[in-house]
């Protein structure tokens, strides 16, 4: 696997990732055509993507940061398939050596399913043993996700 920094992406890019989005969050939050995908990604500003690559090129990983509120905020997706190798640690550490503080929203708990059926595991553990630290007063609470902030700071 390697890594590689992106400031804009590509249509084929931005479709294998609208494949990896469906297939790692739960179905609600889930985009039904690349054009609402595209939606999204043109709302953040100053953004800046890391793709993990196989051999054949294909994205199995995916972390993203922008800027919400003056705030730096992030997002990290990973194949489930590769998950637990160490990549995810790897894309955090990469962008804790570029930033004084990542924020984020994460499911803090497995009550949604997934595309495939299965349940959608809350990677909060990953995160809190990553060094981040759950704001548990401060919730986003929408129709369609209930999660928690997270916060690292140097």
């Amino acid at each position: 696997m390697k890594f590689y920094n992106f400031k804009d992406l590509s249509e084929s890019q931005r479709v294998e990732l609208l494949m990896l989005w469906n297939t790692v969050y739960p179905e609600r939050l889930n985009y039904d055509t690349l054009i609402d995908f595209d939606t999204y990604l043109t709302h953040l500003k100053k953004v800046s993507h890391l793709l993990v690559l196989d051999e054949n090129k294909k994205i199995r990983g995916w972390y993203f940061d922008f800027i919400r509120d003056g705030e730096k905020w992030f997002a990290i997706l990973l194949d489930p398939e590769i998950q637990g190798m160490g990549l995810g640690t790897k894309m955090l550490s990469l962008a804790k050596e570029k930033e004084v503080e990542l924020n984020g929203w994460v499911i803090d708990h497995n009550n949604h399913k997934k595309k495939n059926g299965e349940m959608y595991r809350s990677p909060l553990n990953f995160y809190l043993k990553n060094g981040f630290e759950a704001l548990s007063n401060v919730r986003l609470e929408l129709k369609n996700i209930s999660a928690v902030k997270i916060i690292w700071k140097k």
